[in-house]
């Protein structure tokens, strides 16, 4: 069963903590679509070139791990559909002590790598590539009084850059007349929509992974903005849409995300508020089949009783790993939910563990 992103990072950590005392530490990666069996058969061989070792430690931990490996394999009759990844060798931070452990993986995307490497630490950079964040939106929140710039990334907003106009009230300063108030307005406007494009340009133009640009404002300014020639084209074209909100500050870059769900239909940070009112309402609308808190969901999961099963990341790991062991043995689904959204933050303060369930109990 494929874990999740969240998941990955945590194994990601733990295994960088293991040093081994020389090249005694086995990595494996099968890609997807790789014949498990021609891996196990090439892992064997292995065995015997471990042989040849000189150390005679290091021998027999090579050997161990690759035992311990090539026994899982044996488990499987076909590569899992993501491909597989396994860590293995003796961790024990005490010298003469053996602690030989195995770690083994599907990640969350299809694996390209095909590896075999025996090595002081455990090979890492194709998992910690799935964890890089493969696109980004840029965002802004606008009017004629102020402006603040963020970036999506991932489920996490940031905020880049705020700016003020300086425009003043429409209270006319020592008796100006109307039209002459409107030409000054108008002309700090203007200046205030090319700073405000310096800065995108500054921030947006050259990042690689920008998919796109959300602009959010009251009508007209937003409008005028973008249809104005104040972006470059190649930002112009990346704005996938225009949203009418009035709030131009930090708060208002989080209701501009609110209101984008049709833009970034498949967007993690959608998807992933989504989830947690689906939680929500099955709460509200029918909580005999909902459990929230770990005593309820526990029993819930004893009794094969979890559909889905709901976890904060900001749980302690050992539990997670608990609670996720007893939902895949009854094929429940597990959905890890982060505190980056304000229906995360609010899943946590309801304890952080809930599952909608196949029946009552």
């Amino acid at each position: 069963m494929a874990i999740t992103k969240q998941e990955l990072r945590d194994i990601v950590d733990e295994l960088e903590q293991y040093k081994g005392r020389a090249t005694e530490l086995v990595t494996v990666y099968i890609p997807a679509g790789q014949n498990i069996y021609t891996v196990a058969d090439q892992l064997e061989a292995e065995k015997s070139t471990a042989k040849n070792i000189k150390s005679t430690g290091t021998r027999k931990n090579v050997g161990n791990a690759l035992d311990k490996i090539t026994r899982q394999l044996k488990e499987h009759k076909k590569t899992p559909e993501n491909g597989l990844a396994l860590f293995s060798g003796n961790v024990s931070r005490v010298e003469g002590q053996e602690d030989l452990r195995l770690w083994e993986i599907e990640p969350p995307m299809a694996l390209k790598t095909r590896m075999y490497r025996c090595d002081k630490e455990f090979i890492l950079e194709p998992l910690k590539e799935m964890l890089e964040v493969t696109e980004v939106y840029g965002l802004l929140v606008m009017d004629r009084k102020e402006a603040t710039i963020g970036l999506l990334e991932g489920k996490g907003i940031s905020v880049i850059q705020k700016m003020t106009s300086g425009i003043p009230s429409k209270v006319r300063a020592g008796g100006q007349s109307s039209q002459r108030f409107h030409r000054i307005t108008e002309g700090l406007t203007k200046e205030f929509y090319k700073r405000i494009a310096e800065e995108m340009k500054k921030n947006f133009f050259d990042l690689p992974k920008l998919k796109g640009i959300i602009i959010g404002g009251p009508i007209p300014t937003k409008d005028e903005f973008v249809e104005g020639d104040y972006l470059p084209t190649k930002l112009r074209e990346k704005v996938l849409g225009k949203i009418d909100i009035g709030d131009s500050s930090e708060s208002g870059l989080k209701e501009l995300m609110d209101k984008s769900q049709s833009l970034l239909v498949n967007h993690e940070r959608i998807q992933e508020v989504k989830e947690v009112e689906k939680f929500f309402q099955s709460l509200g609308e029918n909580p005999k089949k909902t459990a929230l808190g770990e005593e309820k969901t526990r029993k819930a999961l004893e009794f094969g009783a979890v559909d889905t099963l709901y976890l904060s990341t900001n749980l302690e790991k050992p539990l997670v790993r608990e609670l996720t062991k007893l939902a895949e043995g009854i094929d429940a689904k597990v959905t890890v939910i982060s505190t980056e959204t304000t229906e995360g933050e609010q899943f946590l303060n309801m304890s952080g563990i809930g599952a909608i369930l196949r029946f009552e109990i």
